[in-house]
């Protein structure tokens, strides 16, 4: 089992930014892929940024240039810096974890709100 405890969320106005960090605790040794996932008011839940324990990153195109995610594998961390955040970025993000054996855990989700 792996556990995930995500923080960093909050109100910020168009343009601004915010850093969400994400820990995991548990098997962290069968950890593989950690990312970010958000789901918009009335939406889908979507990938946002995913990294692997190689270090090989995935971007949504509406995010690429915006949004950078890091991980740092000996705190059993992940991160994800917001630059130049939109309304719709707006969403309650969620930090996931992937094992080698791709079974997938979730956080319990951060909101993300951006409004003047």
């Amino acid at each position: 089992q792996v556990q995930l405890v995500e923080s960093g969320g909050g109100l910020v106005q168009p343009g601004g930014s915010l850093r969400l960090s994400c820990a995991a605790s548990g098997s962290i040794f069968s950890i593989n892929i950690m990312g970010w996932y958000r789901q918009p008011p009335g939406k889908e839940r979507e990938l946002v940024a995913q990294i692997a324990r190689s270090g090989i990153t995935t971007y949504a195109d509406s995010v690429k240039g915006r949004f950078t995610i890091s991980r740092d594998n000996a705190k059993n961390m992940v991160f994800l810096q917001m630059n130049s955040l939109k309304p719709e970025d707006t969403a309650v993000y969620y930090c996931s974890a992937v094992s080698f054996r791709l079974l997938t855990y979730w956080g319990q989700g951060t909101q993300v709100t951006v409004s003047s």
